[in-house]
């Protein structure tokens, strides 16, 4: 059914103008109910137990409509029942279709911040090192969803040739690369973090004698929270060039420890300390021992290296372990009268 005979009857009824108003005032206003609706819906479902993602994300998406362009888009729809001059009427179409443009930017930066948001809420506890890389993903989404739109804005623009400009922005890219070399060099250091994950946001990790945990993994530094407190502030392409330890996927540790005793040691006591250490280090519960070994002669000392393993990377597990382990040899020691040695000097004097 055609709505040209209903157009003509009313425009017979009505000026032009006052139906032009009343079109836009009719859409916008439907246009705002339609939105309240949809939040209130929205918002009774995000409230209902169970694992609704879509809902938040859908909900940010209307939430980011904005009143403002719907009302820009409804007065274009008003202005089209009007006998308007072609120039301003080309005019008014090509401000209406950058508003929508405004508006799709709006929806598909709530859309991705949305789904960033549910994925991170849902996977941050087992896979800090995917939300990591969602972030960064994230950040080229969005960098290339604005091109996008940024493109689709100025080939409406009368004057503006695409093709001419991106030329131009090829030529101009090259010297902005070389000007900002080190800024672009952490930012694509910063993706290679995210997705190669050599370390994510909770890490325990140490390089050049530093170490921390790693609170935040930005587009240019990496922030690491030490030991001591301070927080370390590390360039990502400057940090990817060093060894980096990274102690969270540790599955034991290796422990190597030796002490000396002294050159008066009788023989048979030399050759009862390694199955004393043995005996002292398979004691401790989560430790696996390899081996006890007279080394070698030193300065002042007989000495014996000690090697064993902790089966878990907890660091106080371990210290409270290497604590057991010195007091049990403090204590067989002095029950087997096995000294310990300290550096000393001998002074033979002899008379003329």
């Amino acid at each position: 059914m055609s709505l040209a005979p209903i157009q003509d009857r009313l425009l017979d009824v009505l000026p032009r103008w006052v139906l032009a108003v009343c079109l836009a005032a009719g859409l916008w206003g439907l246009s705002l109910a339609l939105r309240r609706l949809a939040i209130r819906r929205l918002r009774a479902r995000c409230e209902e137990p169970g694992d609704h993602t879509w809902a938040p994300v859908s909900l940010g998406v209307v939430e980011a409509t904005s009143p403002a362009i719907a009302l820009m888009l409804a007065f274009y729809a008003g202005s089209l029942v009007l006998a308007l001059p072609a120039s301003l009427a080309e005019w008014i179409g090509r401000i209406a279709l950058f508003a929508l443009l405004l508006q799709c930017g709006l929806w598909g930066n709530a859309l991705i911040a949305g789904w960033l948001e549910a994925y991170e809420a849902s996977h941050i506890q087992e896979d800090a090192a995917g939300v990591t890389t969602m972030h960064a993903v994230s950040f080229v989404l969005r960098l290339a969803f604005y091109g996008v739109v940024l493109l689709l804005a100025l080939d409406n623009i009368p004057g503006v040739e695409i093709t001419t400009l991106l030329a131009s922005l090829g030529i101009g890219g090259i010297a902005v690369a070389l000007a900002l070399q080190n800024i672009l060099t952490d930012l694509f250091a910063s993706l290679s973090i995210a997705l190669d994950r050599p370390f994510v946001i909770g890490d325990f990790v140490s390089f050049d004698g530093l170490s921390g945990t790693v609170q935040h993994i930005g587009l240019k530094t990496t922030r690491i929270r030490s030991l001591t407190g301070e927080q370390l502030v590390v360039g990502n392409s400057d940090l990817l060039k060093r060894v980096i330890l990274n102690y969270k996927h540790m599955e034991e540790r290796r422990v190597v420890f030796r002490l000396g005793v002294t050159y008066e040691t009788p023989h048979a006591k030399l050759q009862r300390v390694p199955g004393l250490l043995h005996e002292i280090i398979e004691q401790q519960e989560q430790v696996r021992f390899e081996r006890a070994h007279f080394r070698e002669y030193g300065d002042s000392a007989l000495i014996y290296e000690i090697v064993y393993f902790v089966l878990v990377p907890d660091f106080s597990l371990y210290m409270d372990v290497q604590q057991a382990i010195n007091l049990l040899i403090h204590a067989r020691f002095e029950e087997e009268g096995i000294e310990f040695a300290y550096p000393t000097t001998k002074v033979f004097v002899a008379q003329a």
